[in-house]
């Protein structure tokens, strides 16, 4: 019986098929013990049981095993670097707390050799303290430019208004330099020609009374020498009013525009000068500021490292040594060890809240959603219960599961809601996920169902005739299925229908044959 039974179920191949022989087993096992009993079976008569079908409410769910773990699991790290040229490959563990120790947020967890640090401390201290005062120089230096460039412009800009004052005061035509020129010139004119005429008149009047023998030749003589020069003044005075408007004037305003087009150049050299130093000196300043920052930074870095050479618990939890406290690939965690930077030195569960990572076969797995309601049972508090509810599932299948390839499972993690205590990581929970509450359904026991390739039926009771009768299945628990169609409240089914069925009926070539369409546990 037992082998065909096996048989019957080898075609599901995974978890579930195993869940359900377990209890076609165990009711077998019932029915076998009735039977015995009762001498139906020990005679080799047929002895069957029944069990009459009622409409009731129906829970749904799915019974797991898994391991305790913390939800809230702190990793303590090691945050110290290495000091470069100390000859020490990592920082020293001068003390850690004990493994296993129960601690308190705040309380020392590790403490590492801080000497070497506190050295190069001190050496940055200086370097940060040079690059400060590079930076105050730099920013004087660069304010002190601004000033220089002002200064300069104000110069530059002040021979480019004078240069133009002078071309305007030039050739104004009123009072301007040339015309003041040109205006004493052509009273020189005037005043020679005057001039000239008074030597002339007195000439004639000198000749007159030189031949009358009034006058002496000298003084004829004299009289003839002031009109010549008279003559040449006016002649002079003509020329330098020629050389004024022929030559001086392009000459003087050609100069002084040349002069102030050459103040308008030096004006834009000094800007462009200007803008340049200023650059220069800017440039100098935010790479000193740069300089001044990287070096604090690294002093505060230093200083950083030397306040995480003690390590306090961040939170209220147990100790557990990273590598169990053995000597793994990061080195073994105890007092004379060194610890690289970013080491993982130990974890600190919060042992209050905890969860439970367990495994959902496929098979149930779209019947599995996160905030299901899920009743936990600690393996080593048999008389503890806890409510809890599904926290996560994965989405790819475990790849590390020791069942069949041909079987997948998902992790799903399982949170406790209320805080405990006296558990530990790694204690043995079994979790079941209520998954639907039915009501007012008709369910019969899961052995009472015979499933062969994609039929399913039982053997009811037709007025005293045992009769095949196919039916529907809905969804199943550990114990019952729902029928949707083929069996009514008060239908009396059996339950040992593999005391019918025919031995040719489950042969080898008809039981492993394809799986059914609706397997048992399925929704129809």
């Amino acid at each position: 019986m037992v082998n065909r039974i096996i048989k019957k179920f080898r075609h599901l191949g995974s978890g579930k098929a195993l869940l359900i022989l377990l209890f076609s087993l165990g009711g077998m096992l019932v029915i076998a013990a009735v039977a015995l009993l009762s001498g139906g079976m020990g005679n080799g008569d047929l002895t069957l049981i029944y069990y009459r079908a009622q409409q009731g409410n129906m829970a749904i769910s799915v019974t797991e095993r898994g391991n305790l773990e913390s939800q809230d699991s702190v990793e303590v790290l090691c945050m110290v670097d290495d000091v470069h040229g100390d000859d020490i490959n990592g920082t020293p563990i001068v003390w850690v707390i004990p493994n296993g120790a129960a601690v308190k947020k705040g309380e020392l967890l590790v403490e590492l050799d801080e000497e070497s640090h506190r050295e190069r401390l001190d050496r940055q201290i200086l370097g940060t303290d040079k690059a400060r005062a590079g930076q105050i120089k730099a920013k004087v230096k660069y304010e002190n430019r601004i000033t220089q460039n002002k200064t300069s412009y104000a110069e530059g800009n002040l021979k480019v208004e004078l240069a133009k004052i002078a071309l305007d005061q030039f050739g104004d035509e009123e009072a301007g330099t040339f015309q003041i020129s040109l205006q004493d010139v052509e009273l020189q004119i005037q005043v020679a020609h005057a001039s000239g005429l008074i030597e002339e008149t007195n000439l004639e009047g000198v000749e007159q009374l030189y031949s009358l023998g009034y006058r002496s030749h000298g003084e004829l003589a004299e009289a003839r020498l002031s009109a010549m020069r008279t003559k040449s003044q006016l002649a002079s005075a003509i020329a330098k009013k020629r050389e004024l408007l022929e030559y001086e004037y392009k000459k003087q305003k050609m100069e002084l525009e040349g002069k102030l087009a050459s103040s308008e150049r030096g004006l834009e050299q000094i800007e462009r000068d200007n803008a340049s130093l200023l650059e220069q000196a800017r440039a100098t300043m935010e790479a000193a500021d740069q300089e001044y920052i990287k070096e604090n930074e690294r002093r505060e870095r230093y200083l950083t490292f030397i306040e995480n050479c003690k390590i306090y618990a961040p939170q209220d939890g147990m100790v557990a040594y990273a590598g169990g406290g053995r000597r793994y690939y990061g080195g073994e965690i105890r007092a004379g060890s060194n610890l690289r930077y970013r080491q993982k030195i130990l974890t600190l569960p919060n042992l209050s809240k905890m969860q439970i990572k367990t495994s959902v076969h496929e098979s149930v797995l779209d019947q599995i959603q996160t905030g299901l309601k899920v009743d936990v049972r600690i393996d080593a508090f048999p008389n503890l219960s806890y409510q809890g509810s599904v926290k996560s599932i994965a989405v790819l299948p475990d790849q590390g599961n020791y069942m069949s390839s041909d079987t997948k499972v998902y992790e799903t993690v399982v949170t406790i809601e209320d805080e405990v205590d006296q558990i530990k990581p790694g204690m043995t929970a079994v979790v079941e996920i209520h998954i639907d509450y039915l009501k007012n359904v008709i369910s019969l026991p899961v052995q009472a169902i015979v499933q062969i390739k994609d039929q399913n039926w039982v053997y009811a009771d037709r007025n005293g005739s045992i009769e095949r009768q196919d039916v529907v299945l809905g969804k199943t628990n550990e114990k019952f299925v729902e029928i949707i169609s083929g069996i009514f409240e008060g239908d009396r089914v059996v339950l040992n229908p593999m005391a019918i069925i025919d031995e040719a009926q489950l042969s080898d070539s008809e039981m492993e044959d394809d799986s059914p369409s609706n397997p048992i546990g399925r929704d129809s």
